[in-house]
């Protein structure tokens, strides 16, 4: 019957392993992670979610002649954002993951 012990320390081990990891979870949405662009002119909030809080413009990108590269530059400043989002997380939840190979985790 040792086996049965060792069973559940694992069993308990694991769910405070679990405990820590959603806790992480939820200081990370908490998270405000900027991206910018244009030497930022252009600047996106993100929570570490991953869903967009704030755009800001400088008003000198703003040119009703040239949409495009307002366009560009909100591309680039959303990707740099979750880029650093990804870091981040990596980072947070990392250490809960070194070691296992759970497919579809993230």
């Amino acid at each position: 019957m040792r086996g049965m012990g060792n069973m559940q320390q694992m069993m308990k081990q694991m769910q405070k392993m679990q405990k820590k990891m959603q806790e992480a979870q939820e200081q990370l949405g908490e998270e405000k992670i900027e991206g910018t662009a244009g030497g930022g002119m252009v600047s996106v909030v993100v929570s570490g979610h991953k869903e967009v809080l704030e755009v800001k413009l400088d008003e000198d990108v703003v040119d009703p002649e040239d949409v495009e590269t307002l366009q560009d530059l909100l591309v680039i400043a959303i990707n740099d954002a979750l880029e650093k989002v990804d870091k981040l997380t990596e980072q947070r939840l990392g250490q809960f993951t070194k070691g296992m190979n759970i497919p579809g985790l993230f």
